[in-house]
């Protein structure tokens, strides 16, 4: 059913499934997906009006941004502008960050576009695994993007700058840290917290 605005062409650049296609195919907008590089020319042959981000593996072309403007968005699982980049969840707990979930615009940084929406997070680190705890990241961050997504495709949602503080990391960076997963997914979290911090990281 829709919401009563105007009928976008939504375009949800993916990694694997997300219920964020869902979501605004709910709203009544038209959405196509794709999880492969695009440019320009994909952006303007599919008449795309906006884009929606959620855990893409690449980086969106400045021209991409530069023609949609205001009206391309990242769903990032981490308390921006803490584990910007590569696997956010787990150097949430190697370094002992902050942890959540934002909404922000795209720009040509890397998880630097102004923050819509954010929502910290707090785990029982005894009890938890990076896969239970990427799980609620992941369901936190589909409830805030369902509550927030008809003011931002409006354009009447708040803007938030980043502080100067947080972190980045690569995804190279955490190869000094992978004999720490021997258990892959299942790994408790707190045998990783503060990890990075004691190596020196």
């Amino acid at each position: 059913m829709h919401d009563g605005g105007p009928c976008l062409k939504v375009l949800v650049l993916r990694n694997a499934n997300t219920s964020v296609i869902d979501v605004i195919k709910q709203g009544g907008d038209n959405v196509i997906d794709t999880s492969e590089s695009i440019d320009k020319c994909y952006v303007e042959k599919n008449g795309v009006n906006f884009i929606v981000s959620h855990g893409y593996r690449h980086i969106i072309n400045h021209q991409v941004i530069n023609i949609l403007k205001e009206r391309v968005i990242n769903l990032h699982i981490s308390h921006l502008p803490w584990n910007r980049g590569a696997d956010p969840n787990l150097w949430s707990f190697l370094e002992d960050t902050p942890k959540g979930v934002s909404i922000h615009y795209v720009d040509q940084g890397i998880d630097t576009g102004d923050t819509i929406i954010q929502r910290e997070l707090f785990f029982n680190e005894e009890k938890e695994t990076l896969e239970s705890t990427y799980q609620k990241l992941q369901n936190e961050m589909i409830q805030l993007f369902k509550t927030h997504w008809p003011l931002i495709k409006e354009g009447t949602c708040q803007r938030m700058k980043h502080p100067a503080d947080g972190s980045y990391h690569k995804s190279s960076d955490k190869k000094k840290f992978e004999y720490l997963l021997s258990k892959g997914w299942d790994t408790p979290v707190i045998e990783l917290k503060g990890k990075a911090i004691s190596h020196g990281q």
